[in-house]
């Protein structure tokens, strides 16, 4: 990414928040999931089992913007809407530290791991992520 380039920080001490949504008997459902940015969330499995829906994709860039009240691109873990699971990658788990979206597109947050899994609605799940 831009932000690793610029600082010469690895793409292996990023991870990514991605929002993921899905409908079940006319009801929407969202997630917030964190990945490794060397890796990519399994929606089509192991979220959209998560979620219990039929059919599971990332949220469309205006939806994740209006929900979130965050730039895309730049959506954090931080400050999401109340009763949004954040499903977290067990690698990013194991991880001391990582980079993360701050909410704007301009900065970054230093985060150690274990800020991430105390987080509202933090589920720790093996498999969330495929390397890319």
């Amino acid at each position: 990414t831009e932000f690793c380039a610029a600082y010469s920080s690895p793409l292996e001490a990023s991870a990514n928040c991605v929002v993921v949504a899905g409908k079940r008997s006319g009801e929407q459902r969202y997630a917030a999931c964190l990945v490794l940015a060397t890796t990519r969330a399994d929606v089509n499995n192991v979220i959209r089992k998560r979620l219990d829906v039929r059919k599971a994709s990332f949220a469309p860039m205006d939806t994740a913007v209006e929900l979130t009240g965050m730039a895309y691109g730049g959506i954090t873990p931080f400050g999401l809407p109340d009763g949004w699971p954040l499903l977290i990658d067990a690698a990013v788990a194991k991880a001391p530290e990582l980079v993360v979206g701050s909410g704007i597109r301009g900065s970054k947050l230093l985060v150690p791991s274990s800020v991430l899994t105390s987080l509202p609605g933090a589920e720790v799940i093996e498999g969330l992520a495929k390397p890319v």
